[in-house]
């Protein structure tokens, strides 16, 4: 009976995905991440051999021979897995060595890590805020944002996506219903936070900073910036949106290192009171077993590699800049933004779909975004760019994606 039940349940939910065109599956990869991959395929007529556009290790770090290397010799002294929880046992020699060097990377007093940025997010607005405070997020924030609001109970206002007017009006409204609803209080005990995507991960665009401080600074609010498709892309040395913008820093700046780190793990990065708040109350931080010691070597090491080679940012930025001047060129509408990841709005789920599988039939992998990822009728190619990728990868590319958009009837009989 119950497994009928659940039968019925899970039916009818993949039904409803593959009639909307919405079902998932993976791809298998045969070879490491890079530029250049093997892909294991059932699309009939496609080639193993791809071009890569749709990583996010931006600056294909996690091929890099030494680097590679460094992490072996860390597995060797430390062993595969960490053992306990850093507030127990977990806690190692690398764990820490990482926090220094991320506090350093990001121009701020201390950080902590977490398993992953996901938990990083969940756990650090759940940490920061309860039922009677305020958050203010983006509307096209990531779904880890979103889950930490819902577990932190506060109460949440939306806001236009980069709209700042809009914003303030969210703000305004919350600080009317707070003292309507607590008229014993007064406007100084509103807590509000501000929280927002530095790279929207769908459209690639960036966070107003130097606005958005503006805006904390007149209604005495925290800002947090999550920085997971920032760090180690934008600004002169990779540093993030503060460097690209050449301004002062959120209140907490949040990001991954499983992006252009090419490591495991995420982080928290402010001052050290911030820090040893988050230590004793992110939930997702304490209750969890830490990362393995190897996995943080990995990602301070690859950290450093950054900082020594600012170049590996600027020829991501090169790359960006040129892929985009091409997609423009043949008329395609490709937004202008320093980020690696390039949307190419195609709208349709189903054609999304199959445009993207006649480019893999000719060699080149970037996959269709859609619905619940993005609205319904944004389907969309996500390319995102790696430092590594030629000028000869990327002019190749651009005529394909052209020729199957322009094209799209021969693009969805595959010819």
């Amino acid at each position: 009976m119950q497994n009928s039940i659940l039968d019925k349940f899970t039916k009818e939910a993949l039904d409803a995905a593959r009639a909307s065109n919405t079902y998932r599956t993976m791809r298998l990869l045969e070879s490491p991440e890079a530029a250049h991959i093997e892909l294991h395929t059932a699309i009939e007529g496609a080639p193993r051999h791809q071009i890569l556009l749709a990583s996010n290790s931006y600056l294909d770090l996690a091929n890099i021979g030494e680097l590679k290397q460094a992490m072996a010799e860390a597995v060797l002294e430390w062993g595969t897995g960490s053992g306990g929880a850093r507030l127990t046992t977990g806690n190692k020699i690398p764990h820490e060595a990482l926090e220094a060097e991320i506090a350093k990377f990001k121009g701020e007093e201390a950080a902590i890590t977490f398993n992953t940025g996901y938990m990083a997010n969940v756990g650090t607005i759940s940490a920061l805020c309860g039922k009677n405070d305020f958050i203010f997020s983006d509307e096209l924030n990531h779904a880890s944002i979103i889950d930490g609001i819902r577990l932190s109970r506060a109460k949440c206002f939306v806001y236009k996506h980069n709209d700042m007017a809009d914003l303030e009006r969210a703000i305004a409204d919350a600080k009317k219903a707070f003292l309507e609803t607590a008229r014993e209080q007064s406007a100084e005990n509103f807590r509000g936070l501000i929280v927002t995507d530095a790279v929207f991960s769908m459209d690639g665009d960036l966070a107003n900073l130097p606005e958005l401080l503006q805006i904390t600074k007149k209604h005495e609010v925290l800002l947090m910036i999550d920085e997971a498709h920032a760090t180690g892309v934008l600004g002169r040395t990779g540093r993030g949106l503060a460097e690209h913008y050449g301004c002062a820093h959120a209140d907490i700046t949040l990001g991954t290192l499983s992006k252009a780190v090419a490591a495991e793990g995420g982080f928290v990065a402010g001052k050290q009171q911030l820090i040893d708040f988050l230590r004793n109350k992110a939930r997702s931080f304490i209750f969890t077993t830490a990362m393995a010691p190897a996995v943080a070597a990995s990602a301070h090491n690859n950290l450093k590699f950054i900082e020594a080679h600012p170049e590996r940012v600027q020829q991501l930025q090169d790359n960006v800049k040129f892929f985009c001047e091409r997609l423009r060129s043949e008329g395609l509408n490709v937004p202008t933004s320093p980020s690696a990841i390039i949307p190419i709005v195609i709208g349709d789920e189903a054609k999304a779909m199959h445009i993207s599988e006649a480019l893999q039939k000719e060699g080149l992998l970037i996959p269709a975004i859609r619905y619940p990822t993005v609205a319904k009728g944004a389907a969309r190619l996500r390319a995102s760019l790696m430092a590594t990728h030629t000028r000869k990868d990327l002019e190749f590319a651009a005529k394909k994606i052209i020729s199957a958009i322009n094209n799209p009837v021969s693009s969805l009989r595959g010819t």
